[in-house]
């Protein structure tokens, strides 16, 4: 690539970092559309950090170091969440700025330098995590980001430098992206290591291999002087918790849906036929490489709520870079480089609806309506620039079964199958679920466990969240899963636990309340009103 050509793709790269990054602040608070739970998980995790606390050695959580450090960074700083999440996504854009920028001048010709240079700046910037749906959410950030580092390191693999060979500089930024994947995603780099790998070593580049192993082993020992040997074990506890989740291993479409449904089937055969394609013109490598990177592609879709294939504008940039010249022709006749044209003006297509969500989301957040929103952190003012329709975080409706004794379908409850019920001490607990309210929920109940002389004591709820202690005068509790998966944890350190007579996830009251009845823990009630029973656990 010629100088002038580079400094237009430095300009390029670094105008959309103006603006995917630059829109979202001038509208003064991230306002969220949908996904609320997402970001109430997401800010107990941030303030954990900012505290001090180091996930999975503090807390449970299957999310890496790096998926909550960048926002918690600035949230130290005194900056409100909202802004901090803006921050550190444009964090994220300028620590990938240069190795994109040397992907794109060393590997991709044509107009594609400046189409991935823009693409990979947006997945660190965008505020919707993709699909088709275009209210904005936080929801899922750290994905976007963990795509954002693969399109640096799988072009690097697979794809030979156009002038001068950097093995070593090569094999260093692969090494760190896979290192960012442990520690942001572990899925991303168990999902695309194989192919990484079967790329280098058919290339026989060695230097690459052993740089990428320096570089990798040097993250771990950063990580691990930072956080402990007990870290890692920390870690692999908290992914074997969620693996063994029957609530949260898979959110989503089974693994063969996400591959062969009607939704994902044209970009599976893409994928599959620029294989195929891929060998035929003579790219044996590449085609190998994509093989084995192609059940990665899957699972990670497969992994993530929502399913959505974001390595569909991945595989569109492989297949047109790789396109041999007109000569090449396979067995039937075909003329290699128009069949691997059109497999990634398909690519393209199959892609359109997640990649124009993604890129229109700053342009939407700024034109948002904003006059009938408040905080999500409804008691805590200095994060008050992360809002959301107020009508979302306190409409509650109850959702309950309607064939119990005396209902109108009572006789049909046996074809219902409906799950044994939950018992707490002996008592039947009611069977119903509350859909909404998160805010007036940790409201009523902080507001009620203060007036009851119980302010300042840690708490855990047998429901999704037990995010009391940002609403009101309680502590964390040390261990406890922001989000909960599965097992006690943190059980051992709370003082109380709040048992919700009609919890947000029925499934997860009963889970847990099962795992402290199998683990013999004893539960003493010491409050009661409509809407909980305060127990205190007492340890087997």
């Amino acid at each position: 690539m010629s100088r002038a050509r580079t400094g237009i793709l430095f300009a390029v790269m670094a105008l959309a970092v103006v603006v995917f990054g630059g829109v979202p602040l001038l509208k003064g608070a991230l306002y969220l559309g949908k996904h609320e739970g997402d970001a109430m998980h997401l800010s107990d995790l941030v303030l954990r950090m900012a505290e001090g606390q180091l996930p999975h050695l503090d807390f449970m959580t299957p999310i890496g170091f790096l998926a909550i450090y960048p926002i918690a960074l600035f949230v130290k700083a005194g900056i409100g969440l909202g802004h901090a999440i803006f921050y550190a996504q444009i964090l994220v854009a300028l620590v990938l700025f240069l190795p994109a920028f040397f992907v794109a001048r060393t590997r991709l010709t044509g107009i594609w330098p400046y189409a991935y240079g823009v693409f990979v700046m947006l997945l660190c910037l965008a505020l919707v995590h993709g699909e088709a749906q275009s209210a904005i959410s936080i929801s899922m950030h750290y994905n976007r980001w963990a795509w954002a580092v693969a399109y640096v390191i799988v072009p690097l693999a697979l794809l030979e430098p156009l002038g001068q060979r950097r093995p070593w500089l090569d094999g260093a930024l692969i090494g760190l992206g896979l290192a960012v994947m442990v520690l942001m995603k572990i899925t991303y780099f168990v999902a695309l290591a194989p192919g990484i790998l079967v790329a280098l070593l058919a290339r026989r580049n060695g230097r690459a291999m052993f740089a990428a192993l320096v570089a990798g082993l040097a993250v771990a020992l950063a990580m691990t002087a930072r956080a402990g040997v007990g870290f890692w074990a920390a870690y692999l506890g908290d992914l074997l918790t969620v693996a063994g989740s029957t609530e949260r291993q898979a959110p989503g479409e089974s693994f063969a849906g996400v591959v062969a449904l009607p939704l994902y089937m044209g970009g599976s055969l893409a994928l599959i036929a620029t294989v195929i394609f891929l060998r035929q013109a003579g790219r044996m490598v590449e085609g190998m490489a994509l093989l084995f990177l192609m059940p990665g592609f899957f699972y990670i879709a497969y992994q993530n709520f929502g399913n959505d294939p974001q390595w569909l504008y991945l595989l569109a940039l492989l297949v047109f870079v790789l396109r041999p010249d007109d000569s090449v022709y396979n067995g039937f006749g075909w003329n290699m480089r128009s069949t691997l044209t059109y497999i990634g003006a398909l690519a393209l297509a199959f892609g359109m609806p997640s990649a124009l969500n993604l890129a229109f989301s700053p342009f939407r957040h700024l034109a948002s309506d904003t006059a009938n929103t408040t905080p999500l952190l409804t008691r805590l003012p200095v994060h008050a620039d992360l809002r959301t329709q107020i009508e979302r975080l306190y409409t509650a409706n109850l959702k309950r079964p309607y064939d119990g004794p005396g209902d109108p379908y009572a006789a049909y409850r046996e074809k219902a199958k409906r799950p044994e019920p939950v018992v707490l001490n002996g008592e039947v607990l009611p069977d119903c679920q509350i859909e909404g309210g998160m805010a007036a929920w940790f409201e009523m109940v902080t507001t009620d466990l203060e007036k009851a002389g119980y302010g300042g004591s840690r708490l855990i709820g047998t429901d999704l969240y037990s995010a009391y202690w940002m609403f009101g005068n309680f502590e964390s509790v040390k261990g406890a899963a922001p989000w909960y998966y599965g097992g006690l944890p943190g059980v051992e350190n709370a003082d109380y636990i709040v048992v919700p007579l009609c919890p947000m996830e029925l499934g997860l009251r009963a889970q847990m309340l099962k795992a402290l009845n199998e683990g013999g823990w004893a539960l003493r009630e010491v409050r009661r009103t409509d809407l909980y029973i305060l127990v205190e656990a007492s340890k087997p």
